[in-house]
């Protein structure tokens, strides 16, 4: 990988939330800010890639003067650099109620996306009345982990994911921050292989398996740092920062 950078020129930069550009008090740190304002001006796209919703990246994105798309959702959700909608995959409302159903069967927290709100712990009277863009459980118990994942599997129609290691993130089948992302690019007039991205879960496997430079936090999972062409710092010292002076600056 050393010589990563006398064949492709990276373009754009891919940047996960949670766990990887944001450190654990959810803050961008000063040093990331940095790096990031100068690959822009040199002209590099920066893209927020996220499982969060627009309602809950936006700050962050008007924080860094970000000029460029947003994935979010895991790619349910594309946004322009107007923060207009580009497109929007969806969960059915019947698959919501299924898995709503498995979390008061085996009594386990969960939280969901619609494109009105996010849900902790509750949801509304009305499942089929509102459009749905993620369901999470969240499950510390690993034996109930692995058979709510089975089930998921068993029902199929889901991308199944995580953005911690005790979670199951599902979005529709198909849509992950890799297809989110080859759509940005497609729009941007930018080939795959100009993308740095970078990320810590498994919600991050798909993106940085798809991009030229694939790179894992420091914290990231274990089938992540497999998966990655490069290990940076952790998010509590600056691993994108690290990551985009090396590979962009």
């Amino acid at each position: 990988m050393e010589n990563f950078k006398s064949d492709v020129e990276i373009k754009l930069i891919a940047l996960d939330m949670d766990g990887t550009l944001l450190n654990d008090e959810h803050e961008v740190s000063e040093e990331n800010r940095k790096a990031i304002k100068e690959a822009q001006e040199k002209g590099v796209f920066v893209v927020l890639s996220t499982g969060r919703s627009l309602r809950n990246c936006q700050k962050h994105a008007d924080s860094l003067a970000l000029t460029s798309y947003l994935v979010t959702v895991n790619g349910s959700e594309i946004y322009d650099d107007q923060r207009g909608l580009v497109e929007r995959n969806l969960v059915s409302s019947e698959s919501i109620q299924w898995m709503l159903e498995l979390t008061q069967k085996h009594k386990i927290r969960y939280w969901a996306i619609s494109t009105n709100r996010n849900f902790f712990d509750e949801m509304p009277e009305d499942i089929h009345a509102e459009e749905w863009l993620k369901f999470g459980f969240n499950i510390k118990d690993v034996p109930t982990r692995d058979m709510i994942q089975k089930e998921l599997e068993a029902r199929g129609g889901f991308e199944l994911s995580n953005s911690t290691p005790t979670n199951i993130e599902v979005n529709p089948v198909g849509i992950n921050k890799a297809k989110g992302l080859s759509l940005v690019c497609e729009r941007l007039g930018i080939d795959m292989k100009n993308v740095m991205a970078v990320g810590d879960s498994l919600n991050d496997l798909a993106m940085i398996n798809a991009a030229g430079l694939g790179v894992a936090m420091g914290n990231a999972q274990e089938t992540v740092k497999k998966a990655a062409d490069w290990i940076t710092a952790n998010n509590n010292e600056d691993g994108v920062a690290a990551a985009i002076r090396k590979w962009v600056l």
